[in-house]
């Protein structure tokens, strides 16, 4: 792990350059797409190391309190203490946590236009690499998922939809989605488009926009992260 010392001066503008709320007990950020939570395979930096920059003089830095997958951007929430990572590490078991997320997907509106994805999940290995696959509710390695949808947006190519989780497994939505026949474009992994109407998708199109906890120190808290710009520009497509 870094610390402090081992940032750049670039990497602490690059990472305080994400926050978009602070205070004695959470940083909320906007993590772009192309960086990975934690722990990735590519030996670059990791939104986690880059948390260093936030460090208290003792050394004590944010955790993560969840990830997002390296190309998924959007809302992203850390904690500055222990005890605040514990509260919301419990509100998170809890499921007192609400997220929705924005994603392109193809081809057209699903059908129903808005509905409940309940399909169990299991993870396959292959070498290095790990995908998750539906698979029935008795299946021994079976983790039970629940997505609610609703399309905001839509025409023959291609659809804006949100995405409400209610469990947290591994690429849930995008194994939802693609269980329904509309994967999220600029996902191979799970058949999503590569290109729509002519324009390249440049990486998955999914962006977690908003984000309500319970706050540690009392009350409710929703942070909002704006779309990036080329998510944005294929949405415009849709609306034109």
């Amino acid at each position: 792990m870094k610390d402090l010392a081992l940032l750049t001066p670039d990497e602490i503008a690059f990472v305080r350059g994400m926050v978009i709320h602070e205070d004695a007990h959470v940083i909320a950020l906007n993590k772009p797409p192309g960086l990975s939570s934690q722990g990735g395979r590519i030996a670059v930096h990791t939104l986690d190391e880059l948390l260093a920059a936030f460090a208290k003089p003792s050394g004590v830095r944010p955790r993560l309190v969840h990830r997002l997958d390296r190309d998924t951007s959007g809302v992203i929430l850390t904690a500055r203490s222990q005890p605040a990572a514990a509260f919301l590490g419990k509100a998170m078991m809890a499921r007192r946590v609400r997220k929705t997320y924005l994603a392109i997907v193809a081809p057209g509106a699903p059908e129903p236009r808005g509905g409940v994805i309940e399909t169990a999940l299991r993870k396959v290995s292959q070498g290095r690499e790990a995908s998750m696959r539906v698979t029935q509710d008795d299946h021994p390695d079976a983790e039970a998922a629940l997505t609610r949808y609703r399309t905001l947006a839509a025409d023959d190519i291609r659809a804006l939809v949100e995405l409400s989780p209610r469990t947290g497994r591994m690429h849930q939505l995008r194994v939802h989605m693609a269980s329904i026949g509309r994967p999220i474009a600029g996902d191979p992994r799970y058949g999503g488009a590569l290109v729509l109407a002519g324009d390249a998708v440049p990486r998955l199109m999914l962006h977690a926009q908003a984000l309500v906890f319970p706050h540690p120190a009392g009350g409710e808290l929703r942070i909002e992260a704006p779309v990036p710009a080329d998510m944005a520009a294929l949405i415009a497509r849709i609306a034109a």
